[in-house]
């Protein structure tokens, strides 16, 4: 039977207890969920202007402060409470409970990108999709925050347990999920969120309940350099750079658990003339297990170690590699950790995604929700609704066709989690 213009089915994941398909058929009967959904369709057009404008925003690791005080605008249009901008750069907003003292729900959503300062930032419509640097990951989960908090207050919705609504800073590239990081460290919200609801990109069809676990690395050979006729015999620390790379991409990798490493980013050396002072490379190591992470960590090490004390051939002056060293530095650590099947967050996606008749499945992956997940909170990571591609490149892009879709199950799962009065 369809209610609230959703069909019943069966999610592939795994059959839910009764009771929560149950609540959940109940809520999506409701006067104020189909209220909701009227607003949702009727703002359709100005989710994707709010989308656009604020993918018009830069917001580099370290560099989202515009995109937040945007953010906390629109939270402050909205009209929640305790609106502000904490320590980390993190947007709050609260939408208070009807029982007091219960603890909260969080529904999330990063404003950061993963592109660098001075990034050129072209935003612009081709056919039904809307195309840009940053559209869909995460402009998508942005407005799907701004979406559910705005349909709530239109709808008057009377949530029985608190909301936090969190516009973070810090998940993608060297921000190392610093955001979800302060937002956990907080005495304030450490021990008063039961469950996080993370918003990351486009569509339905996955639910992020294992977190990939990854480290990543800044390594340096230094040494004294000089010119490379009269000082030629000086270990080049481009040269060694190279040869570690070569030894620590040797290293054997198991398919599982599932373990993947790359070198993305070298840099070193002044002319072509010249015998460099110094050679970087910065290397992301990823794992579903943390002993697979302390493994190639230690392999990399090794590599490092051999490359700048064998230096023997290449034309090499001994009495000049004294004055080599080598630096390891780590970057980013973002730990492994995996929601436990009976928890009742995946319980209620499931149930939320047999009552729309969304195929999902499960997967692991590196998002916020590997903060509280280590903590050993209940939480996971969803789509906004719609669909896109290109994510991380110049050419993103999402098409808004199916957003209600996505906005729908947003809010019947955050509502079964709170409970509605």
């Amino acid at each position: 039977m369809a209610r609230f213009g959703w069909t019943e089915a069966v999610s592939p994941i795994r059959e839910p207890a009764s009771s929560v398909p149950q609540e959940i058929a109940r809520l999506a009967g409701m006067r104020e969920l189909h209220a909701a959904a009227r607003w949702f369709e009727a703002h359709a057009r100005q989710f994707c202007e709010w989308q656009m404008e604020v993918t018009r925003i830069p917001a580099p690791p370290f560099g989202e402060s515009h995109r937040a005080d945007w953010v906390r605008a629109r939270f402050l249009e909205i009209g929640l409470e305790e609106v502000h901008i904490d320590e980390a750069g993190n947007v709050l907003g609260v939408r208070s409970g009807a029982v007091a003292g219960s603890k909260f729900a969080a529904l999330t959503a990063h404003i950061d990108t993963v592109f660098p300062a001075g990034i050129p930032i072209d935003v612009r419509r081709e056919g039904s999709r809307l195309v840009g640097p940053g559209i869909s990951d995460n402009g998508s989960g942005i407005v799907a925050l701004l979406a559910i908090a705005h349909a709530m207050q239109a709808a008057a919705v009377r949530n029985v347990s608190p909301v936090l609504f969190a516009a973070n800073v810090g998940e993608e590239g060297e921000g190392d999920l610093r955001g979800m990081r302060h937002l956990f460290n907080d005495p304030r919200w450490r021990d008063a969120i039961a469950y996080t609801l993370v918003l990351d990109g486009g569509g339905t069809d996955t639910v992020i309940t294992e977190g990939l676990g990854s480290r990543r690395f800044q390594a340096t050979v230094s040494g004294p350099g000089g010119h490379s006729w009269s000082d030629f015999g000086t270990p080049n620390p481009i040269a060694l750079l190279a040869r570690a790379i070569d030894l620590f991409s040797r290293t054997p990798i198991p398919r599982d658990p599932r373990t993947a490493f790359n070198i993305g980013v070298i840099s070193g050396g002044t002319s072509v003339n010249s015998i460099p002072e110094s050679a970087a490379m910065k290397v992301d190591v990823r794992s579903a297990s943390s002993a697979e992470l302390d493994r190639l960590e230690g392999a990399l090490r090794n590599a490092l170690i051999e490359a700048t004390t064998d230096l023997r051939g290449g034309g090499i002056d001994p009495r000049r590699a004294r004055d080599i060293r080598y630096d390891l530095k780590v970057i980013g650590n973002r730990p492994a950790a995996e929601l436990p099947s009976d928890s009742r967050i995946l319980e209620v996606i499931k149930a939320v995604d047999a009552q729309l008749g969304i195929n999902s499945r499960q997967q692991r992956a590196s998002t916020d929700a590997n903060i509280p997940l280590s903590l050993g909170r209940e939480a996971l990571a969803i789509g906004a609704g719609g669909s896109g591609g290109g994510a991380h490149t110049l050419h993103e892009w999402y098409d808004p066709d199916t957003r209600e879709l996505g906005l729908r199950r947003v809010l019947l799962a955050l509502l079964t989690l709170t409970g509605v009065a």
